[in-house]
């Protein structure tokens, strides 16, 4: 086999691999997608029945120069 032919060969092995990657990605994509809609689903069940979260407390600002002494 000559150089051109090995790269040939090289390359439609690549290009096997490739199009497998590509086809679990794709896959991963799908079951993602259908995971996140479902949750997307259930949030707005929830919201519609009524179901709220607490809103989150203010943090307290406390500034870099601010020194807090131990007992």
């Amino acid at each position: 086999m000559n150089e051109q032919e090995n790269h040939l060969s090289q390359l439609l092995e690549q290009r096997l691999k490739l199009i497998a990657e590509l086809d679990g990605l794709s896959e991963h994509s799908t079951r993602t997608r259908d995971l996140m809609l479902k949750t997307q689903g259930a949030i707005e069940y929830l919201e519609a029945t009524g179901v709220t979260l607490p809103e989150p407390e203010p943090e307290a600002e406390v500034s870099e120069t601010e020194v807090v002494e131990e007992g």
